[in-house]
C-alpha cells in the first residue's frame, strides 16, 4: 500500500498541534520533523508534543545526523518517543552533510567514507540499546563504553529504522539491515552545507535501488523504499510548473516529471506517477513538505479508496 509522510518543523505551539491533528485526519501516515541541531527545533521534543493530539501517527526524525548525535543519548530520546506516543516512534539516520552541524559539537566533517562509517556505527549502536543489549565500541569513529538503555523501555519491540542516502556503501548497508531506506536522490552538498546537487535521472535511481537490491540479498523481507519529494504542485499543466526546477536540476522537464522526487500534474497524472513509480522501482512511501499537506490530501482520499477497492 502507498503512503505518505509529511516533514515538518514547528514555527509556534499553536500551528505545530494543528498541523499533527490536520495531518492525522487527512490520512498521512506519519509526521517527521527535520534534525539540524542550532537551525530548527529538536525534533524529540516537538514531536513528543504532536504525540499527544494523535492517536495514529508515526513519529520520528528525518533524519537525525549520525555524526553530531551521540548513540546513548539518541537511544534515550527516540525511546521515551516511544513511550509518550504509544509505540509509535521511528528511528531516522543519516550520515550527516553539513559542515556547521559538526564544528558546532568541536568535530570536523570527515570525508564521505568516514561519514559513512560513523552512520553505520551509529546504527547498530542505537539498534543494540533499543534492543536491551549492553554496547561498548572502541574505533577512531565511535566510543562507548558499557552503555545500557535500562530505562525507558520502548513500546514496540522493534523500532523501525530508516537510513536516508544516496551513498553507495549505505545503500547496501539499509538493504541489508534498515526497515525502510529513504532515497532522495542527492549529490554533492554545495558550499551552503543544506543544498546539494541532484542524481534524479532514471539511470541514478535505477543504480540507487540496484544498490538497495544488493545489500537486501538473501533478505526474507527486504526494506521498504521511500522518496523525498522535494516539491508537490497539483496543475493542470504540469510542464510549465517543472520547468523552473528542470532549470534548475539541469534536467530536461520530461526528466523531472519521471523521477520520484516530485510530483507534479493533476491529481489524476499524480496517482498515476505514484503508482508508475511503484511498478518501475518498487518505492511505496513518500515524505513531502508540510506545504504539501492541502494539494495532496485528496490524492491520500483517493489512494485509500483505491487500496480499499482491492482489498474489497
Amino acid at each position: 500500500m502507498t503512503t505518505f509522510s509529511l516533514q515538518a518543523s514547528p514555527t509556534d505551539a499553536a500551528d505545530w498541534l494543528d498541523l499533527a491533528r490536520r495531518a492525522e485526519a487527512a490520512g498521512f501516515d506519519a509526521l517527521f520533523a527535520a534534525d539540524h541541531p542550532g537551525a530548527v527545533a529538536s525534533p524529540f521534543v516537538t514531536l513528543a508534543a504532536a504525540a499527544a493530539v494523535t492517536s495514529r501517527l508515526g513519529l520520528g526524525s528525518y533524519v537525525s545526523n549520525a555524526g553530531v548525535r551521540e548513540p546513548a543519548l539518541l537511544a534515550a530520546d527516540v525511546a521515551t518517543l516511544d513511550l509518550v506516543s504509544g509505540g509509535r516512534a521511528r528511528l531516522g539516520l543519516g550520515a550527516g552533510h553539513t559542515p556547521a552541524e559538526w564544528r558546532a559539537v568541536g568535530r570536523e566533517r570527515p570525508d564521505v567514507a568516514g561519514r559513512v562509517r560513523r552512520c553505520v556505527a551509529v546504527a547498530e549502536a542505537v539498534r543494540a540499546l533499543l534492543d536491551g543489549e549492553e554496547v561498548t565500541v572502541d574505533t577512531p569513529d565511535l566510543v562507548m563504553r558499557g552503555a545500557r538503555l535500562d530505562r525507558p523501555r520502548p513500546v514496540q519491540a522493534r523500532i523501525p529504522l530508516t537510513i536516508g542516502t544516496a551513498n553507495s556503501r549505505l545503500l547496501r548497508w539499509a538493504g541489508a539491515h534498515a526497515d525502510v531506506v529513504g532515497l532522495a536522490g542527492l549529490g554533492r552538498t554545495l558550499p551552503d552545507g543544506y543544498a546539494h546537487e541532484v542524481r534524479w535521472r532514471e539511470a541514478d535511481t535505477e543504480a540507487q535501488v540496484a544498490q538497495v537490491a544488493a545489500g537486501a540479498a538473501g533478505r526474507a523481507t527486504p526494506p521498504v523504499l521511500e522518496a523525498l519529494v522535494q516539491q508537490v504542485v497539483v496543475t493542470d499543466d504540469a510542464e510549465a510548473a517543472a520547468a523552473s526546477t528542470a532549470r534548475d536540476t539541469g534536467l530536461t522537464v520530461e526528466e523531472l516529471l519521471a523521477t520520484p522526487y516530485v510530483l507534479i500534474g493533476t491529481e489524476d497524472e499524480i496517482v498515476a506517477a505514484v503508482a508508475a513509480h511503484e511498478r518501475r522501482w518498487g518505492i511505496t512511501r513518500f515524505v513531502v513538505r508540510r506545504d504539501a499537506l492541502d494539494p495532496l490530501t485528496p490524492v491520500l482520499g483517493r489512494l485509500a479508496a483505491d487500496a480499499q477497492a482491492s482489498r474489497s
